[in-house]
């Protein structure tokens, strides 16, 4: 049996206090295939949460292609190597617009800084917008745009946070006007850091806004938001750590889904099934101007092991068809999500396998906190592990690996409602 205390009390002398985990009883993972998991003493959950094996834990083709490439040779782009060009040429084909230059590094979190760093290169301007319920990494830089937590000092004054799209309460009171009240937003914002002396560079989001709950946002949705950035000279990164490499379902990237045209594409978590690799993709002329403006080089990013592992990503998306596998089993776990009853539900949406269902208590999407929370650790104790998102983490997230099938999704949904029938309102 596994010794939950003495591992709780190693990580908090090793790796300091407050060191999150998931759940009140934390789940000690010793295992993982396709889209199971094994705890230490033998249990298995269905892991409906982790996009990071984003096709499979531990799937042999991406295991095979590290442990290949570790066996012949590891080093840095600073030496000439085939592996690296590969990747980018097939990676930035799935783009248009000339977004066709690539940085690799490790993390999401290093790939949206260096993009901000893009932003501020080639508009020469210093002020950033994001929304106010998103993250989009931990450096120091991007840790400015986080909603969570204050930055030693406060706040900054050149990042400017606008509301967030909401599917219960939209802005500017209804649907039919959100586009427009976010764009409005996002001018206002750009007048504020104009006025200040900062100049307003760069707009970055989600292009799903997955940490904002993934509103259902139609197609053309961010054109008005798009008018108001161009008009102001300024530049958009879509952050795809999330919605990228087809999780979306009909799309491969999220911002394909919504319409957009980004100036800059991050990426990370996803992209080396768990393996540390990230990147940034560009137009040329803002790869350039970054380089000559910042020194920027990157020891293990674009490593050769690194971009093998991302490389077999790619075949097996392709060879096992799994972004059209997540069209179909996630219009299938849509429609099982949307057969729930229960008088808490306020919402059920999503796209490809990443859904979720949003909960209120009497209209009232912060009430209803404590219940969510407690229907996750519920779940954790049925075997599915799910967890919360939201602006009050008022719903659940489902975002599993890629090969999940429909089974799964019967299992997940059957639990699910066993759950939400077992818990008190």
């Amino acid at each position: 049996m596994s010794d939950t205390a003495t591992l709780l009390t190693r990580r908090a002398q090793l790796l300091g206090p407050n060191m999150t985990t998931f759940y009140d009883d934390p789940v000690h993972i010793v295992r993982g295939e396709g889209t199971w998991l094994w705890d230490a003493d033998g249990n298995r959950f269905l892991d409906c949460y982790n996009n990071v094996p984003h096709v499979g834990h531990a799937h042999p083709k991406v295991v095979q292609a590290i442990t290949d490439q570790a066996a012949t040779l590891n080093t840095h782009t600073r030496y000439l190597h085939e592996g690296i060009l590969d990747y980018g040429e097939r990676l930035t084909a799935t783009m248009g617009n000339d977004l066709d230059t690539m940085i690799m590094v490790c993390t999401g979190s290093e790939a949206n800084d260096i993009a901000l760093r893009m932003g501020r290169a080639v508009t020469g301007k210093t002020g950033i917008i994001c929304t106010d319920n998103t993250y989009h990494g931990n450096t120091d830089l991007v840790s400015h745009l986080s909603a969570k937590k204050t930055p030693i000092g406060g706040a900054v004054d050149w990042v400017r946070k606008v509301p967030s799209p909401d599917a219960i309460e939209p802005l500017g009171g209804s649907h039919e006007a959100q586009a427009q009240a976010f764009a409005d937003e996002i001018q206002t914002a750009i007048n504020a850091l104009e006025a200040d002396g900062h100049g307003f560079g760069t707009l970055i989001l989600c292009p799903f806004f997955a940490n904002e709950g993934f509103p259902d946002l139609p197609k053309g949705f961010l054109d008005p938001t798009v008018d108001v950035v161009r008009r102001a000279g300024g530049i958009i990164i879509a952050d795809e750590v999330q919605p990228g490499f087809g999780r979306t379902g009909r799309n491969f990237w999220g911002h394909e889904r919504i319409g957009l045209v980004p100036d800059i594409v991050t990426m990370g978590k996803p992209m080396g099934n768990g393996h540390p690799v990230a990147a940034v993709v560009t137009r040329p002329e803002i790869m350039a101007e970054f380089r000559n403006r910042f020194g920027y080089f990157n020891t293990f990013g674009g490593n050769p092991v690194s971009a093998a592992a991302a490389m077999a990503v790619l075949d097996v998306l392709e060879e096992e068809q799994l972004v059209e596998n997540a069209r179909d089993t996630g219009d299938y776990a849509l429609g099982l999500l949307g057969q729930l009853d229960h008088p808490m539900i306020a919402d059920v949406r999503g796209a490809g396998l990443f859904l979720g269902v949003e909960f209120a208590r009497d209209g009232n999407t912060e009430a209803a906190a404590d219940f969510c929370a407690k229907l996750v650790d519920d779940m954790r104790h049925r075997g599915v592990l799910l967890h919360s998102v939201g602006r009050h983490y008022h719903g659940i997230k489902i975002r599993p690996p890629m090969c999940f099938d429909c089974a799964q999704a019967d299992f997940l949904v059957e639990t699910l409602d066993d759950a939400l029938k077992a818990l008190p309102v």
